[in-house]
């Protein structure tokens, strides 16, 4: 299954540990890395009184169920330290599950596709980045949504 992640860190160096994660998706079980955008610099969309963010998306094949990986994803921001203080705060790494093929779920646990991806830049134009032909469902074509997208301060790490 052709599947998005999006992940995003504004501690403990955000770019290490952005590394550090498409690094352990690598490691999960029947999961190989297809392609991974460059890395992104947005300001907080949360309590403004925090570090800005880098932010990339990485697209996987996998064989695993959506709730199985998002098993995965939570068990890989645990083992990096992550710690819910406040909604929408400071966190050393946050990994979405953004799309799992063309499915849509919407149970307790889980939204697929992630209800922020047409209006969070920082997820959106790497993504874009990486699959510009992409349909979302339910949401549309994303060349069209980056076009209804303002960029709210979000920037391309060089370099990256």
């Amino acid at each position: 299954m052709k599947v998005y992640i999006g992940l995003g860190s504004n501690l403990a160096d955000p770019q290490a540990q952005v590394n550090l994660a498409i690094d352990a998706l690598r490691l999960l079980p029947t999961t190989s890395v297809v392609q991974q955008s460059s890395l992104y610099m947005s300001p907080p969309m949360g309590p403004p009184d925090q570090p800005d963010y880098i932010n990339a998306v990485v697209e996987i094949e996998t064989k695993l169920t959506a709730h199985t990986l998002l098993d995965q994803l939570q068990s890989i921001e645990q083992q990096q330290g992550r710690v819910r203080k406040r909604h929408w705060g400071e966190r050393t790494i946050d990994l979405d599950l953004l799309l799992y093929g063309d499915q849509i779920v919407d149970d307790e646990r889980l939204q697929i596709p992630h209800p922020g991806i047409p209006v969070r830049a920082f997820v959106l134009y790497p993504l874009v980045e990486i699959a510009p032909e992409l349909t979302i469902p339910d949401m549309g074509q994303i060349d069209q949504l980056t076009k209804q997208c303002p960029l709210d301060g979000l920037q391309r790490v060089e370099n990256s």
